[in-house]
């Protein structure tokens, strides 16, 4: 876990979650765009009304995690959302890749969160399944896009918010 960024060794030879800076965060969020939107693109040919139908279900999860304010719930699922459509793309070694990132957003991701007290599911994921059920290779790659950098600008500005309350 340390080799893949997700925990650090102190010193002391303790292990710990890192500290994301907002500088970390940019860039894991543009690895995201770069990676999962080109993993969508690639399971676009690959997505039948099944897949459709369990990213739906998926995100029904999704909004009753939401409803109950269940951070971990809504992370877990939303992860499980974007995995199923990724697998799809047949790509092992891109979703090697954005499985290292999401595991070193993991931590920051469950602590900034749950703070966040969303009362409404993604968006973006509606029309991301809207792309889907239409073969619509731009809209999909536009959802993809806007759904991972909204979230993660969202995160950022919200660390932001944090460390000024801790000054």
């Amino acid at each position: 876990m340390a080799a893949e960024g997700a925990l650090s060794i102190s010193v002391t030879g303790r292990f710990q979650t890192p500290k994301l800076s907002n500088d970390r965060i940019e860039e894991l969020a543009s690895l995201r765009a770069l990676i999962e939107v080109e993993l969508a693109t690639r399971a676009l040919p690959r997505a039948h009304m099944a897949l459709v139908e369990r990213l739906q279900t998926i995100n029904n999860a999704i909004s009753v995690a939401v409803a109950r304010a269940d951070a971990v719930a809504y992370i877990r699922t939303n992860l499980e959302f974007h995995r199923t459509l990724y697998l799809r793309a047949q790509a092992p070694a891109m979703l090697a890749t954005v499985e290292t990132v999401w595991l070193q957003m993991g931590p920051t991701m469950r602590a900034l969160y749950g703070r966040l007290q969303r009362k409404d599911p993604p968006v973006n994921h509606r029309l991301i399944l809207v792309a889907l059920k239409a073969g619509d290779e731009p809209g999909l790659r536009v959802a993809l896009r806007a759904d991972v950098t909204q979230g993660l600008r969202m995160l950022a500005l919200r660390l932001i918010y944090i460390y000024k309350l801790l000054i």
